[in-house]
């Protein structure tokens, strides 16, 4: 090689070096990490919670600009189990970020988290109550969330994994996509894709043209279209119908109405199924019902009762992998039949089975 030609690719390459170096210096100054995972740990305090990383951020600039995050941990303040471990996580950011110094999160990216239900609940349980308000804006979202291989575990227990979540472009007025994958501790798949378009209109927070769709292995299909209004703390309304489709069962006809609390009644969910061999009308509180489905997961075995409210339902079976129960059927408040005139006071509700609940192996 001529050393003229020698001579211009070093210079070319230490020029080349040199551009590299500058600009990585140049974008580490322009994105500010440590400002931006200070800003992050800040918004998590203001929320009880405490955020660290393994190693410092490290920015990116290809193909567009990012802080790459390791070892990411997020904890209740004082507690000792953390509500979520990730190996790694990208924030992606806008061009006009090294322009205008704006602190906008465009896309974030995570891999590999892991949520623990037990620590999530006991943080919401210690936050301070009160009336939640509407939010005065919708929150923006420009390129939406994506997670992968991600895990739901409760203790040392796994819930869900490989948990796939893609949320699209959220902001007022404009349809929300999300999609999310997952396989239960068995191993079966299940599938959940949601689309809504939020609004902020007349203090009240307005979801409208609900499109919700969610599948179970190959046997079971819900498809539920709506919409739903919150004013703030409970009061809540929801209308959704559709259809629930079983392998083993048939389809059925669903709805779900939500009734905003009052002075004198709580939060009130309304559910109605009419099937083959299943058949449900049911006005129950969604707070006690989610403390009755919890109690049929419970560690000492499942528990049955009745939860507050009133309706009535013919079921012929329930399974949710690790509970099984057949032959269910309940009649609650009203629909409790009259005592014969010699017979004790009932109950306020009651719950019979054709068969013993039983809980599988």
């Amino acid at each position: 090689m001529p050393r003229w030609l020698r001579l211009t690719l070093i210079i070319l390459s230490s020029a080349t070096l040199l551009l590299v170096a500058i600009a990585l210096i140049a974008v580490h100054v322009l994105l500010q990490p440590e400002r931006i995972t200070a800003m992050l740990q800040q918004q998590a305090r203001n929320a009880g919670l405490e955020l660290s990383l393994a190693s410092p951020a490290t920015p990116a600039l290809f193909p567009r600009p990012a802080l790459e995050l390791e070892g990411i941990t997020l904890s209740a303040q004082n507690a000792n189990m953390p509500i979520l471990l990730a190996a790694r996580g990208t924030l992606a950011l806008p061009w006009r970020t090294l322009v205008r110094g704006e602190t906008v999160i465009s896309q974030m990216q995570i891999d590999s988290p892991r949520v623990d239900l037990d620590a999530l609940q006991s943080w919401l349980d210690d936050l301070p109550t009160g009336p939640a308000a509407v939010p005065s804006t919708i929150p923006s979202i420009d390129a939406g969330v994506h997670i992968t291989r991600g895990s739901l575990v409760r203790g040392n227990q796994m819930l869900l994994g490989d948990v796939e979540l893609d949320a699209g472009r959220l902001a007022a007025n404009h349809p929300f996509p999300l999609t999310i994958t997952a396989k239960d501790a068995q191993g079966i798949p299940t599938q959940l894709r949601v689309s809504v378009t939020p609004s902020i209109k007349g203090n009240a927070l307005l979801l409208e043209n609900i499109g919700l769709y969610l599948t179970h292995s190959t046997t079971f299909t819900l498809q539920l279209a709506g919409s739903a209004r919150w004013r703030g703390a409970a009061d809540a309304s929801a209308n959704l119908s559709g259809k629930l489709d079983h392998a083993n069962a048939g389809q059925y006809n669903t709805s779900i109405e939500l009734a905003p609390a009052n002075q004198s009644e709580p939060l009130m969910l309304a559910l109605k199924l009419d099937g083959p061999d299943n058949h449900a009308d049911l006005q129950i509180p969604p707070l006690a019902l989610a403390n009755w489905w919890s109690q049929l997961d419970h560690d000492d075995g499942p528990r049955l009762s009745v939860p507050p409210g009133n309706g009535h339902a013919e079921i012929a079976n329930i399974d949710t992998g690790d509970i099984s129960i057949e032959g269910l059927s309940i009649q609650a408040g009203n629909d409790v039949p009259a005592p014969a005139a010699s017979a004790p006071t009932p109950a306020a509700a009651k719950a019979t089975s054709t068969k013993p609940a039983r809980k599988t192996p």
